[in-house]
């Protein structure tokens, strides 16, 4: 179940975006993430994703199973604030199989962890700080990023474009997409919380999208107070 590449769509960038759910809330995976597998398993969604803290190891590894059982495609994103913890991540990644690695900076070490696993790896480009994270840089350095990672072998980026403290969002997803060519997929998370960013994501050349906290706390339907009102929603956005 790829995303949907550019070059897949010869009338023009993106008209369609993939959601992938995350399952965190406050960049952390929700404790009852079984639980809530289990509430949205009716909406069928074929990208589902978490965190790399929040929950254990066991926990995170029969999530990734119970994902993948689904049909779906699993992802796992690195908020590790050390070189050290995100390179553990990279290998829990490889222990449990996850579909997709998305975050962290240390690329060529990473790479070198995922090798052979075939593990989809997507590292942030940018100056990523903190926790909850927060993206520095300018956009020439993001389309700078994104055209040397995929030059290392990445399958593409995770941009945290509404996340970013030096340059406005869309300009970085637009240097992305400028970086990125027709080649690889470019995933934006963070702060995508609302109709308008994510119309704003597909025209600016986005492939795919997470959300997590903003369907938590009911950010795309005030009005609805159940996680699956807010997740039919965001579908209805792609």
């Amino acid at each position: 179940m790829p995303l949907h590449y550019p070059d897949e769509d010869q009338a023009g960038w993106n008209r369609v975006m993939d959601f992938i759910f995350m399952l965190t809330r406050q960049d952390q995976t929700v404790s009852d993430c079984l639980e809530v597998m289990a509430e949205i398993e009716p909406l069928e969604l074929r990208h589902i994703g978490f965190k790399d803290v929040g929950a254990g190891l066991e926990t995170l590894g029969v999530l990734n199973r119970l994902i993948k059982s689904r049909g779906a495609v699993s992802y796992m994103e690195v908020v590790a604030t050390s070189a050290a913890a995100a390179l553990n991540s990279a290998r829990i990644a490889v222990e449990i199989g996850v579909d997709r690695l998305l975050g962290g900076t240390l690329v060529k070490e990473t790479l070198e962890i995922l090798r052979g696993s075939g593990i989809a790896y997507y590292p942030f480009p940018g100056r990523p700080v903190g926790h909850p994270t927060k993206l520095g840089g300018t956009a020439a350095e993001v389309e700078a990023d994104t055209r040397n990672f995929l030059a290392m072998g990445c399958a593409g980026v995770d941009l945290l474009a509404y996340r970013a403290t030096e340059a406005e969002p869309i300009e970085l997803v637009k240097a992305a997409r400028r970086g990125m060519g027709q080649h690889g997929a470019l995933i934006c998370a963070g702060a995508v919380d609302s109709k308008e960013r994510i119309s704003a994501l597909r025209d600016a050349g986005c492939d795919g999208f997470t959300v997590g906290s903003a369907a938590f706390e009911g950010a795309f339907s005030p009005r609805n107070g159940g996680l699956r009102s807010q997740i039919k929603e965001i579908l209805a956005c792609v």
